[in-house]
């Protein structure tokens, strides 16, 4: 089997890294498919047997696309179409699988050179234009709802990546046997082609680390994921444990600075370290340094990929009780808190102090991991999207 698999990202980049693009990827070569990779100019170059890396051209302006909708990802797809359609029409693919938004125009090429074709659902797109505040226009909503209703019926399968995508996408499908749920749940090292040295700034983080007990919020510093209640809590915390730090691994320089000041705003006396944006293997060995892991996380519906990996850590995890960590956590495998500055700051309080329940806690989480959502049950997964187009 051939296919092209088409990635509207910034592929591959510590912002916005498309961690779903590259494990489908992987597996679907490794189960013996050969594959296209098509994405934006923009990235590190993978290397994946049995996959050809092709990129559009880098286009002036278009740099450091941010996360969600906007007007460089807009121009970049136009270019990202033209290019696919130049693909299929010099190569014959059994199928195309079209990640997030380029599976709308897909959608219309499909007849035409009549490959199967797989919806990969990241997240709603018509959800996306309001929660990222692109627009709040109607029109455009609308001709984005009726672009992906369309696109959902007329795909071969539609994948999606958590349970409120799946409960989204259920009743919107004639036939349900065209639906798969694969969580983005494996999280091996990246392959780049040509890996970039670890710097002495990041083995210097690694030196500089306080002892524990050792708090780490690793991911971007979005306003949805709570990173100002992390702080205030934490202020809580210092007040019955000083020698508690804790370490904020990621963000852009601007967002550094301006939580920079917003610790110093709460009165916090040191205890609060920031890294900015690290290699992914710098931030894996600082979240492996931790006494507890968080996902302080007040917003969204889709479940963070970092969850899978907080689960598989052997290191407690506190985690804020909304939908989007409570489809996959629940009170036995984590610290489950309200999201507010008394609940996160009990929750920190309790994984650190309270021993047995570190231990209980982290046990059921690896049990979880290792039964629902590893390499072996995402592969199987993988098998039956293959058998759907095959």
């Amino acid at each position: 089997m051939k296919a092209l698999v088409v990635a509207p990202h910034p592929f591959f980049t510590p912002r916005g890294t498309p961690f779903s693009v590259y494990f489908r990827t992987l597996v679907t070569a490794e189960l013996g498919v050969q594959v296209d990779l098509l994405t934006y100019g923009e990235g590190e170059d993978v290397d994946i047997p049995g996959v050809r890396l092709i990129r559009i051209p880098r286009l002036p302006f278009t740099h450091d696309v941010p996360v969600g909708p906007s007007l460089k990802k807009l121009v970049l797809d136009l270019v990202l179409m033209v290019w696919t359609i130049g693909l299929v029409l010099r190569s014959r693919y059994d199928f195309v699988h079209a990640h997030e938004e380029s599976a709308f125009f897909c959608r219309f090429l499909k007849p035409l050179f009549g490959f199967k074709l797989v919806y990969d659902m990241h997240s709603s797109l018509p959800q996306q234009l309001t929660n990222f505040e692109f627009t709040k226009a109607r029109l455009p909503i609308l001709v984005f709802e009726r672009l992906e209703e369309t696109t959902m019926r007329a795909a071969t399968a539609v994948v999606t990546i958590c349970p409120d995508l799946a409960e989204y996408v259920a009743p919107r499908l004639k036939d349900p046997s065209r639906h798969i749920l694969i969580e983005n749940s494996i999280f091996e090292d990246v392959k780049l082609r040509s890996p970039t040295a670890a710097s002495p700034a990041d083995a210097g983080i690694l030196g500089a680390l306080p002892g524990p007990p050792l708090v780490v919020y690793s991911g971007t510093f979005e306003p949805y994921q709570g990173i100002d209640l992390l702080i205030r809590a934490f202020v809580r915390v210092r007040e019955c444990r000083p020698d508690a730090s804790l370490l904020l691994v990621g963000g852009t320089p601007a967002q550094v600075e301006r939580y920079r000041a917003f610790v110093d705003s709460c009165g916090m006396n040191g205890g609060c370290l920031f890294t900015g944006r690290v290699p992914q293997a710098t931030a894996r060995a600082l979240s492996r340094r931790a006494s507890v892991l968080t996902s302080p996380r007040v917003q969204g519906t889709n479940t963070p990929l970092k969850v899978y990996e907080q689960l598989a850590s052997g290191i407690p995890l506190v985690a804020t009780r909304i939908y989007s960590h409570t489809q996959v956590l629940n009170d036995d495998v984590c610290f489950l808190v309200e999201p507010t500055v008394d609940g996160l700051a009990a929750g920190l309080l309790e994984a650190i102090t309270n021993s047995a329940k570190r231990e209980a806690v982290t046990s059921r989480a690896l049990e979880l991991y290792h039964t629902r959502y590893a390499r072996a049950a995402y592969e199987k997964k993988m098998r039956g999207l293959l058998a759907l187009v095959r």
